[in-house]
């Protein structure tokens, strides 16, 4: 299984970014969830967002009301649609698929800065 990141980049704060997550080598059937994580330097990475496979959504507290995950079942995707991006929200980005295994995609940065 590979997953492939996009949509990364350097924005202001209030802005937005959309990240998107295509997962190769495995079905849509076989996806429990997924979902998005995330990592700064020095500190343990921690989750955002999880989407089930029966499209239930959990968010963590710092990004409810802000952040949107979204599955694209014909892509063998997930979507992150990150809204009103704070600079705390400074960090690398990692999709996370959960099969009988758990996958790792290789991180996009996000930069929120003026």
């Amino acid at each position: 299984v590979q997953l492939v990141e996009s949509g990364g980049g350097l924005v202001q704060p209030g802005g937005s970014l959309r990240l998107s997550c295509v997962a190769s080598g495995t079905t849509f059937s076989s996806i429990n969830a997924m979902g998005w994580y995330r990592q700064n330097p020095g500190k343990q990475r921690e989750w955002v967002a999880i989407i089930s496979s029966a499209g239930t959504t959990y968010y963590a507290d710092f990004v409810k009301g802000r952040f949107s995950i979204s599955r694209d079942n014909a892509k063998n995707g997930v979507d992150l649609q990150m809204n009103s991006l704070e600079p705390e929200d400074t960090a690398v980005y990692y999709c996370n698929v959960k099969l009988s295994e758990e996958y790792w995609g290789q991180g996009t940065q996000v930069t929120v800065s003026s």
